[in-house]
């Protein structure tokens, strides 16, 4: 007889047994049986006692239970469920169950800390193995596609892994608060041998350059396969890692990109930028920065260890930037506490509020050595904070979780109520700073294709009755995305004649050969504009990344689109540049389409097309997504995408 059960019918229970309870007991039939002889004792039948014969825990792809928990994707042979939801077990026995005479018992100890109640936010936070990316800056705002494959094979024991090789203890396993807090340290290779080796320098020896991985699935396979950290990545690399790990542990997670993120090196809420004699920034002095955008993670769980109200999206970041008890790790950081100020709720909240709520200072030493503050931006830090869409591939603003408007009310008792729990806040009062406040600068910059000219125009708007004579200072820097300047290709000083009640615009070129032969992984420049106003002193200072337009690949397929039918996918790309392309590398993937590809092409001349086709044999059905990048060292970030509709057979 079979006899089926769930969580939901189980007896209460008072103790545990000594075996596990998923042990079908098969080992018990190796016991030698009783020969009986002479008299059998009155009463004893050996076939009265109640045993069990097999277990089915229905485990199969196309079976009831990963039917029912979503987890039939899943390239495993065992029984995978989640947590808080009822799962089917048939125990067979060795004769009819009798409920009157009969008693058998099974043991669950499941408790779900992560439920996320909503059933579209599930599918997406849980079980979508692709989603997107944002970068740029906060003025042209980019997105690619990323691949979290969590589904693919070997990745689960990837993920599981990791937990040993940060020695996270059996019983700590279920506990998503302690499995962030090791991952998020384990994920980067700083202190602990873990995944992800980093890389800010535009240097990538012997490996691959962060914006040639189009996802997860490959980076953790190769860690798992070797045991040494891959090389390299950048934060959305780390982030995207993440997030696999996540959500192939059925913890519901998303990348966040916060633009203008801000780096703190001595966390008092103030990016301080020194200006030398003649208004220039002090590269040397100036060790703060301010990211054009910076990626991490949410993780979804509750917090018994805090108040009431400070559970659900939690900070988890896995790039190393500062340490945190003595690792490199951040988080989990409680959102709700972030926005309210109570920075004083573990992990890292003091870090992740000052990342978003930075304010800019603009220093100059005063020949007494005193130093003056000339200006002060408090908008310019954690201006965006966006994810991707539920179910969509658009972008959804979050930055109201994390803070709440600026100059309200409810913004100023926040930092008070940070301040009051030990975040160090520097004061501008007492001091000399007087703005200069009858006259406005701003920056523009023309959106332009990588390789072309451009221009960028400063305009001023005398607000005042007075006529006022600006020298104006403008640099151009060849930044690193982290803010973090590589060099200075551009220096212009003029004068302007500030008419009362009026504006005045200046334009200035960037010509493409002063940037090109010196020009970084995305393309981005950081200008500082600077202009003392003569007849008063005073300094204005203003500061705006941009990013050049890169060209895309285009990806077309042939072919009926069936599932466990050979398909055709074929990549194009055309070389943009007044130069031979080099030492090209390629990448093709799609979950559930075709595992990662690559081909190498020495070159690509000035204005050709490159082609490449693929066949392969998808193997699972429905809207899947394909993904590919192209990397050489005069062009990276170059990515392309195509959505396909893979039937049924």
């Amino acid at each position: 007889m079979s006899e089926t059960t769930d969580k939901e019918k189980k007896p209460p229970l008072n103790g545990r047994r000594a075996l596990p309870s998923n042990n079908s007991n098969d080992e018990e039939n190796e016991v030698p049986e009783m020969e009986a002889f002479g008299l059998i004792p009155r009463g004893f039948n050996p076939t009265d006692y109640l045993r069990v014969v097999d277990v089915h825990m229905f485990k199969e792809p196309h079976e009831i239970n990963k039917q029912q928990h979503h987890t039939d994707k899943y390239y495993n042979p065992k029984l995978i469920v989640r947590r808080g939801q009822s799962f089917q077990i048939q125990v067979d026995f060795n004769r009819p169950y009798n409920p009157e005479t009969d008693q058998f018992w099974l043991e669950y100890l499941i408790e779900d800390a992560v439920y996320l109640d909503d059933e579209k936010e599930r599918e997406e936070y849980v079980l979508n193995d692709v989603g997107i990316v944002f970068h740029g800056n906060i003025n042209d705002i980019k997105l690619r596609s990323w691949s979290y494959g969590q589904f693919e094979e070997n990745i689960l024991d990837a993920c599981l892994f990791l937990m040993d090789k940060a020695e996270l203890e059996l019983s700590g396993r279920g506990n998503p608060i302690k499995i962030c807090r090791v991952a998020s340290a384990v994920i980067n290779s700083r202190d602990d041998n873990g995944v992800i080796a980093g890389s800010w320098d535009n240097t990538y020896t012997n490996g691959v350059p962060p914006s040639a991985w189009t996802g997860s699935a490959d980076i953790l396979l190769e860690y798992y396969s070797s045991k040494q950290p891959v090389r390299y990545g950048q934060c959305w690399v780390f982030a995207g890692v993440f997030n696999t790990f996540l959500r192939c542990l059925g913890i519901p997670a998303r990348l966040i990109t916060n633009y203008s993120s801000a780096h703190d090196n001595n966390a008092n809420l103030q990016l301080d930028f020194f200006l030398d004699d003649e208004g220039k920034v002090d590269t040397t002095t100036t060790k703060d920065s301010v990211w054009n955008y910076h990626c991490w993670n949410e993780a979804w769980m509750t917090r018994p260890d805090l108040p009431v109200g400070f559970g659900g999206w939690q900070v988890v970041d896995g790039t190393p930037q500062e340490t945190s008890d003595g690792m490199y790790r951040c988080g989990p950081a409680s959102v709700q506490a972030i926005k309210h100020g109570h920075v004083c709720f573990q992990f890292d909240a003091p870090f992740v509020y000052a990342e978003v709520n930075s304010d800019i200072v603009y220093l100059r030493r005063a020949k007494n050595g005193t130093q003056v503050i000339e200006n002060i931006d408090t908008t310019h830090v954690g201006q965006l904070i966006v994810t991707k869409e539920v179910g969509r591939d658009g972008m959804m603003e979050i930055t109201e979780e994390y803070k709440f408007q600026e100059g309200s009310e409810e913004e100023r008792l926040a930092l008070e109520t940070a301040v009051m729990y030990g975040v160090k806040k520097q004061t501008t009062q007492g001091t000399s700073y007087q703005p200069q406040t009858d006259v406005d600068m701003e920056f523009q910059a023309q959106k332009a294709v990588l390789g072309s000219d451009f221009k960028v125009t400063i305009t001023f708007r005398n607000k005042s009755r007075n006529t006022y004579t600006a020298t104006t200072y403008l640099s151009g820097n060849i930044v690193f995305y982290t803010g973090v300047t590589k060099n200075e290709f551009k220096k212009h000083t003029f004068s302007a004649k500030l008419e009362p009640y009026s504006s005045s615009a200046f334009d200035v070129v960037i010509k493409s050969s002063e940037y090109l032969s010196d020009l970084l992984d995305q393309a981005s420049f950081h200008f500082f504009v600077t202009a003392r106003i003569n007849e008063t002193g005073k300094i204005l200072a203003t500061q705006k990344a941009t990013v050049l337009e890169i060209p895309s690949l285009r990806i077309k397929t042939q072919g009926a689109m069936v599932a466990g039918k050979e398909m055709s996918v074929t990549v194009e790309f055309t070389n943009p540049l007044k130069q031979t392309l080099e030492n090209v590398t390629l990448r093709l993937e799609g979950p559930g389409v075709l595992r990662t590809m690559k081909k190498e092409f020495r070159q690509i001349p000035m204005n050709s097309t490159l082609i490449w086709e693929v066949k392969c044999i998808p193997n699972r059905p429905g809207l899947r997504k394909l993904i590919a990048s192209l990397n050489c060292d005069a062009l990276r970030h170059v990515y392309g995408e195509l959505n396909v509709q893979i039937q049924k057979p």
